[in-house]
């Protein structure tokens, strides 16, 4: 069974890895318990949108690029070899309403 829970905890030790920070410095700045930082990245506790907003701040990282790379590995692991690469226009027209104005 695939658990999203998972992957969003690899991701985020992924990222704070690459980014040479130890979990308690992580943890301290998203003010988020170092135990619950550890059992989210181990897959062990759903992370609220709040917690995962935190980290993803504590990071400096978007929220979004945490997501797309979830969404990259649950879709490697569903089995799914081609996937569109873009942002939808309406989405980008509802981000930028001045750019949808040209």
């Amino acid at each position: 069974m695939i658990l999203v829970r998972h992957e969003i905890g690899e991701v985020l030790r992924d990222l704070r890895q690459q980014k040479g920070r130890t979990l308690r410095q992580v943890a301290s700045r998203a003010s988020v318990a170092l135990g619950y930082l550890s059992e989210v990245e181990r897959g062990q506790k759903e992370a609220s949108s709040e917690i995962l907003a935190s980290v993803a701040e504590a990071l400096d990282v978007p929220i979004s690029t945490i997501m797309r790379e979830v969404s990259d590995r649950l879709s490697v692991l569903e089995g799914i070899t081609s996937f569109p690469d873009v942002v939808p226009d309406e989405l980008v027209a509802m981000a930028t309403p001045e750019l949808s104005l040209r």
